[in-house]
């Protein structure tokens, strides 16, 4: 492991290179990042560095915002087949035949959503700024009629949260979709102290007997200041290391063993030293996309 430490960061010092990693990704992955979290923030504090070039250890959409946000540095994806399910179910053409059905259409989309996606919105959301920017749609389009893409757990969050009523895509995430009511009855018998945190990419019945809804981030946030010393965490299992690490007096369960998204483990230690060692699997977003793109990211971060 030394050795591939070295050479990583050999590699990363020669291209000028800083390695992002999704907090659900590979234990192995997210100690050699420099940067470990949400994909936006990720891609964030990407924007911010001097670096010429982004590893972006994640799935598809999220190293298009990277791109999207720095166009000026190279995207390097170690794994070009990492997509995510939900952003694959929908499209630019599909959310455009969508809008034409409503007179004055505004879409909220998720950032897990493609460029092109993206290019075709109003504004994007994160899973813990959703309600705010919802709610903030009501209070500048009151007469427009909502689209909100493309969770629909997420978005039925949202809609009961803030009691504003929306059009809802039918599209899910596999991972988080698979946690079932009987998985979280099951893990809160076995561990009756535990404090229950989930994702509000959950069904809403299991969203419905947590004690928190809460998005990666805000789940880091949490532990430390919680005065629980046992949770029981609903999204995906990578996000276990990072809290573990950064809480080693309290205990973590995974709401279900299931939890386990197989596109964030595609990304490996030899993939990311051969992206560098070979400069390969760019994520290009056309500028006429990125420019479109980004203004309804803009517009969400100026609300945030």
């Amino acid at each position: 492991m030394n050795e591939i430490t070295e050479r990583l960061n050999k590699l990363r010092k020669e291209r000028n290179a800083v390695i992002l990693a999704h907090i659900y990704q590979l234990p192995e992955i997210q100690d050699i990042a420099d940067f470990v979290g949400d994909s936006l923030d990720l891609s964030r504090k990407a924007a911010q560095t001097g670096a010429d070039v982004i590893v972006f250890c994640g799935v598809h959409f999220m190293a298009e915002t990277a791109a999207i946000l720095s166009p000026q540095k190279k995207v390097l994806i170690p794994d070009t087949h990492a997509g995510c399910p939900m952003a694959d179910m929908i499209t630019a053409d599909k959310l455009r035949e969508e809008k034409a059905k409503y007179k004055k259409p505004f879409v909220v989309a998720y950032v897990n959503t493609s460029a092109a996606v993206k290019a075709e919105c109003d504004i994007c959301c994160t899973s813990s700024n959703a309600v705010n920017v919802v709610k903030s749609v009501r209070d500048k389009a009151a007469d427009s009629t909502i689209i909100f893409v493309p969770d629909r757990n997420l978005g039925a969050y949202v809609q009961k949260t803030s009691g504003i009523e929306m059009v809802i895509w039918n599209g899910f995430c596999p991972t988080h979709n698979n946690m079932l009511p009987e998985h979280l009855l099951k893990a809160k018998e076995e561990h009756p102290d535990a404090e229950v945190l989930v994702h509000p990419e959950c069904r809403p019945e299991v969203v419905a007997l947590a004690d928190f809804a809460m998005s990666t981030g805000q789940m880091c946030k949490r532990a430390p200041v919680s005065p629980k010393k046992e949770f029981i965490i609903g999204t995906e299992t990578g996000i276990l290391y990072k809290l573990r690490k950064e809480n080693p007096d309290k205990t973590f369960y995974p709401l279900s063993s299931i939890a386990v998204c197989p596109n964030m483990k595609k990304i490996t230690l030899a993939k990311v030293i051969d992206v560098l060692e070979n400069m390969k699997n760019r994520v290009v977003v056309p500028e006429d996309i990125r420019e479109k793109a980004y203004l309804p990211i803009k517009k969400m971060l100026e609300i945030s």
